[in-house]
């Protein structure tokens, strides 16, 4: 579609009464005014009705007005700069020069209108979208009056209110796209909403943005599962935002990786919820013409400012007073973004060319009427509006703030949390394969080293040794199994968790929970294989402990991954800090120190070390109740029985249920550090 060209027949039609989509796939410019349509596939999209999914008091229609709103960028650089800078003054790091993002923008969206956000790049786009949404990232500080139908804007009212689909797509990877859109629900929805019409909603969703032929399909991890494609999973991120159907939607770059067509759905599915009632804002960059032409209103955006806010019509008169119409046939959005563009080498006129813009919107008629909007709606809104709707509104906002920020409750979001989590765990069996294989072959190889040790001098150290790699083996390979789970997982769980979906307790148990059966299964499969073949205490009762004390310093050393993992903030940060934080704990072990010749300024490192209590109840377990050891040598020291290896490594009978009672609490300590971890994360993340 090009401006001032004739009318032609739209190859996009839609209806809104019977609230169906139709997409033509014909070619493009194969329809012209007056000529038959040119028959190809059609892909028709169902919009449901609005069933309230999200919508708080039954709020459907959401005005949403913005005055005078400023954005700085407040970054201390001093904390880079050398030392002598930290003795500057408080009040001259206070009043320092700051750049100014957004410099008092006005704007007002309202209820069955698209409003796309337009500008070249750092126009100030994402950055009004992120004070808008109150999401202003550290470093930003932003100012200015927001307010909802006529009500002050706070951040719990615009969570209740609007959904954010945002520009990077975050997803756990193994999932479906079908059951990443069932959890959604479950934990999005509100909570007395029927499982079953939370599912006739996943599948409208599905139907909506034409995921039918890939919702049994895996998300993926790029260079790792290949799943669906980029346009998929760009509509994907929309689809979980439009679970809820709520009033008032916010998009950053939604047509970002999609080709023309899916560009268009997308856009169209938009314009379409826009004309059921919906308030929607997006930030666009460079849109075609036939996108611009969906738009019902523009903000075109200028290094912070704002050039123009209207209809497209609107904004074709605007450019064309000015002197600066769009040339026939040419796409007004790249017509006006190349505008007010920045050029190198030519910033002087660029700046000029900006300041005569948004001062001429800002004097005309039309930048007058909205400024004067934007500031008169904060006082005169609900005068506008039906009497009993103002009451419904504030009585719904009142409701709403005291209630949970979450729609789910908390064993809802436990269930949902942990279906997802136990997905994740058995969707990558290659992985757990490996794992048991590992297992395997270690314990195989451990066996065989150390294959049928006889009770002598010789056998004494060779068992404790064998032990001591028992211990070793199941620190090193569950750590480094569970490193990585919840940094590899962080960008997520923080998007999630601050978007309302789940807490922060029901996620760290769940992750934890699903993973737990595969760590039980291991340490016995490690004993069953090795604890005969090298030949430690036959008795049946002994192997029982021996098998429990392993699940119990696998669990053990597990909850000290988790620890690592939480408090890192990228997976190959938690595997260089991992090893030399073990090896302390592993030499304080009694197999390369002996326990009673340990420093008394480093004995807290002993008393936090799961490998000195570990080897001594393994150590218990088969040497207790052992009263002949053979010497087959005259020349060598021997231990005439169990007692005396034991008291030679200065270890006690009398210290076995200590020992286990102790690593108890090692593990219920690294968990909880571990959880404070994930909570630190979650706050640093907001």
């Amino acid at each position: 579609m090009t401006a001032g060209s004739e009318e032609h027949e739209p190859l996009i039609s839609s209806s809104v009464d019977n609230q169906r989509v139709t997409y033509s796939n014909s070619p493009q410019g194969s329809t012209h005014s007056g000529s038959p349509r040119t028959s190809g596939e059609e892909v028709t999209l169902a919009i449901p009705s609005s069933r309230g999914y999200g919508a708080i008091g039954g709020v459907e229609k959401v005005t949403y007005t913005w005055a005078d709103v400023n954005a700085f960028a407040t970054e201390d650089r001093s904390r880079n700069r050398k030392f002598w800078h930290f003795w500057r003054s408080s009040s001259d790091r206070m009043f320092q020069q700051r750049k100014q993002l957004l410099k008092n923008v006005n704007g007002a969206a309202y209820p069955g209108e698209l409003l796309a956000i337009m500008g070249s790049s750092g126009a100030g786009k994402t950055t009004l979208l992120n004070t808008l949404t109150f999401r202003t990232p550290s470093g930003v500080v932003s100012c200015g009056t927001r307010a909802l139908n006529g009500q002050p804007a706070t951040p719990e009212m615009m969570a209740a209110l609007s959904a954010y689909v945002q520009q990077q797509d975050l997803f756990i990877g193994t999932l479906t796209v079908r059951e990443h859109l069932v959890f959604q629900a479950l934990v999005r929805m509100d909570r007395h909403i029927p499982y079953a019409q939370r599912m006739r909603r996943v599948q409208e969703v599905i139907s909506e943005l034409a995921l039918s032929k890939c919702q049994n399909t895996v998300i993926g991890i790029p260079g790792r599962l290949k799943g669906i494609s980029g346009g998929e999973m760009k509509r994907l991120s929309f689809a979980s935002e439009v679970l809820t159907d709520p009033p008032l939607m916010f998009c950053d770059e939604p047509t970002s990786g999609l080709d023309s067509f899916m560009a268009q759905n997308v856009i169209q599915v938009l314009s379409g919820l826009a004309k059921k009632g919906k308030t929607v804002i997006c930030t666009i960059h460079q849109p075609s013409s036939e996108l611009y032409a969906m738009f019902d209103k523009l903000l075109i955006m200028a290094d912070g400012r704002v050039a123009f806010l209207g209809s497209p019509d609107q904004a074709t008169e605007f450019f064309k007073e000015l002197g600066a119409a769009c040339p026939a046939n040419y796409n007004p959005a790249d017509h006006y973004i190349q505008l007010l563009a920045g050029i190198p080498g030519r910033e002087e006129t660029t700046r000029h060319t900006i300041d005569t813009v948004c001062t001429a919107f800002a004097k005309s008629e039309l930048g007058c009427k909205i400024a004067a909007e934007a500031e008169n709606a904060l006082y005169h809104e609900r005068k506008i509006s039906a009497g009993w709707a103002d009451s419904a509104w504030s009585n719904a906002v009142a409701m709403r703030s005291r209630r949970s920020p979450y729609k789910a409750s908390w064993w809802a979001q436990f269930r949902a949390v942990l279906w997802r989590s136990w997905l994740s765990v058995t969707k990558e069996p290659m992985l757990i394969k490996v794992r048991f294989l590992q297992t395997i072959m270690v314990s195989i190889l451990i066996g065989v080293i150390y294959f049928g040790q006889h009770l002598d001098q010789d056998g004494v150290m060779n068992i404790n040794g064998a032990i001591f790699m028992f211990l070793t083996n199941m620190t090193f390979q569950n750590i480094f199994a569970v490193i990585n789970v919840f940094c590899s997982e962080l960008p997520i769980f923080i998007r999630e968790h601050h978007s309302g979906m789940y807490r922060a307790d029901v996620y760290f148990l769940s992750k934890t929970l699903a993973e737990a059966p595969v760590f039980a299964t291991i340490p016995l499969v490690f004993t069953t294989i090795a604890y005969y073949m090298i030949g430690l205490n036959p008795a049946p009762e002994r192997f029982l402990i021996a098998s429990g004390l392993a699940a119990l310093i696998t669990n053990v050393a597990t909850s000290f991954g988790y620890l690592i993992s939480c408090a890192s903030s990228s997976v190959s940060m938690a595997a260089s800090v991992g090893p030399p934080i073990i090896i302390p704990f592993m030499l304080f072990g009694g197999f390369f120190l002996n326990s009673g010749s340990v420093p008394p300024y480093l004995g807290w490192i002993s008393y936090l070390s799961w490998f000195r209590y570990g080897n001594e109840a393994l150590l218990i377990n088969q040497w207790s109740g052992v009263e002949t050891i053979a010497c087959t040598r005259e020349n060598f020291t021997c231990p005439a029985s169990g007692d005396v290896v034991l008291t030679t490594l200065s270890f006690s009978e009398k210290d076995f249920t200590m020992d286990v009672v102790n690593m108890v609490l090692l593990f219920i300590g690294f968990r909880l550090l571990a959880y404070f971890a994930l909570l630190w994360r979650t706050r640093r993340g907001k």
